[in-house]
């Protein structure tokens, strides 16, 4: 029994605790049966309460398709008319072509007059602020001059010296 216990102690102590965890989850288990099955007999006992749960479950499920149902509405109506607006640059821009006229300058400009009118989103364009460029004008890289008193050069070429 000692040479047993030596070798294989852990183990036995192991598979002694996992053995009591799982009996404790299984009688934990068995208690909450009981109380369970009594609740639904006492459900069976209120039939109208049953009957009251049922029918506000079909209204809120009612509720929420008819929401769903004027969502997609909504959603198809807004691609009916980005497909208008769309069909209708094609035309402008076919007619245009016709007369000669550059069509994609069109384009453009009938897209920023559609824009406005269409999004309401809250990104208006702004005007850029003057802005002073980072360097003077007479600042070349490649000049070296001007740059301070750091300079750049190149390594040499050929296979690197690692190794």
């Amino acid at each position: 029994v000692g040479a047993l216990l030596s070798s294989y102690g852990w183990y036995i102590l192991l598979a002694c605790v996992a053995v009591y965890l799982i009996v404790q989850k299984i009688s934990q288990n068995l208690r909450m049966r009981p109380s369970s099955q009594q609740g639904a007999a006492g459900a069976a006992v209120e039939p109208d309460m049953v009957v009251r749960r049922q029918e506000a479950l079909l209204a809120s499920r009612l509720r929420m398709q008819e929401e769903l149902n004027a969502q997609a509405e909504r959603y198809k109506e807004k691609q009916r008319q980005l497909e208008e607006q769309k069909r209708m640059q094609k035309i402008e821009m076919w007619e245009s072509m016709q007369k000669g006229k550059s069509y994609k300058g069109n384009l453009k400009l009938s897209q920023q007059e559609a824009e406005p009118g269409a999004s309401t989103s809250s990104a208006v364009p702004r005007s850029k602020p003057n802005k002073k460029p980072l360097r003077g004008g007479g600042y070349n890289p490649l000049s070296g001059e001007g740059g301070g008193t750091c300079s750049w050069r190149p390594g040499r070429r050929g296979p690197s010296a690692g190794g």
